[in-house]
């Protein structure tokens, strides 16, 4: 049975704060020579998964700064994100694994809302093929009833199966790769409780002072992907979060509490 999640919908005024993403936006341009110095990456490849109803140029500042940081960046190579289907995630799968094909090495996933996701589900399916895992913002616990976004992505997509059901109950657990989710306690979009995962060896959740439209421009965030991104393959550890990070970052790790808690 599918769980009921305690908040539908993050609060309203959360929601209408949604446009200080023009503020991240700003600051993101503001800090570029800043976040150019970040730490570099080997050049192992990474794909980064748009959110709904959003394309390729919603993630294009992220992609420009992870190549300019020495990866290999690629976007999903399917345009606009709007349904989902079966032959839409084979298409995913498939892409993935060419990828990781072609370069010889793992390929990491970052997902923006919904495309977090897709990329933890891909990561699920292929966790042989897969370095890390990032997600930002993404409904992942509740799944759905967690996003403001559901009533219009059911209306694009219709009601799910009931094996995709199955499937969203199961979200909040990690891929058996090392996977970071990305949350705000003041996101507009997704209710933050529903950004959370549960507990695993290998997995963190991450909290960042930002909206959910400016999550993918924040420098905060920018400074957390690179800090992921760089750790050598079979070296992961979790973000650190002490001294002065403290006053910017939490990451609680894993769920001190049952997810229950939460329903």
């Amino acid at each position: 049975m599918t769980h009921k999640y305690k908040h539908r919908a993050p609060n309203p005024l959360y929601t209408a704060l949604e446009g200080r993403w023009i503020i991240e936006m700003g600051a993101h341009y503001a800090t570029r020579p800043l976040l150019k110095k970040l730490p570099r990456g080997d050049g192992h490849s990474v794909i980064v998964f748009p959110g709904f109803m959003t394309s390729k140029i919603s993630t294009r500042h992220m992609r420009r700064l992870l190549g300019d940081l020495g990866y290999d960046v690629h976007d999903w190579g399917m345009g606009r994100n709007l349904r989902f289907s079966a032959e839409i995630e084979e298409k995913m799968q498939k892409m993935v694994a060419d990828r990781a094909k072609d370069s010889g090495q793992k390929v990491s996933l970052i997902g923006w809302s919904l495309g977090g996701v897709f990329a933890r589900e891909i990561a699920r399916i292929h966790p042989e093929i897969i370095r890390n895992v990032i997600s930002l913002g993404s409904p992942i616990t509740g799944a759905r009833h967690a996003a403001l976004a559901r009533p219009l992505f059911e209306l694009l997509n219709g009601q799910p199966e009931p094996d995709t059901e199955a499937r969203i109950d199961q979200m909040h657990v990690p891929p058996p790769v090392p996977t970071t989710a990305i949350y705000s306690k003041t996101d507009g979009i997704v209710h933050w409780h529903g950004a959370l995962q549960s507990q695993a060896k290998q997995a963190e959740n991450i909290r960042v002072p930002a909206s959910h439209l400016g999550m993918g421009t924040n420098p905060l965030v920018m400074y957390i992907l690179a800090n992921r991104l760089a750790q050598r393959e079979g070296e992961w550890r979790p973000f650190d979060t002490s001294g002065l990070r403290k006053l910017v970052y939490r990451n609680p790790g894993i769920f001190r509490r049952s997810l229950g808690d939460f329903y």
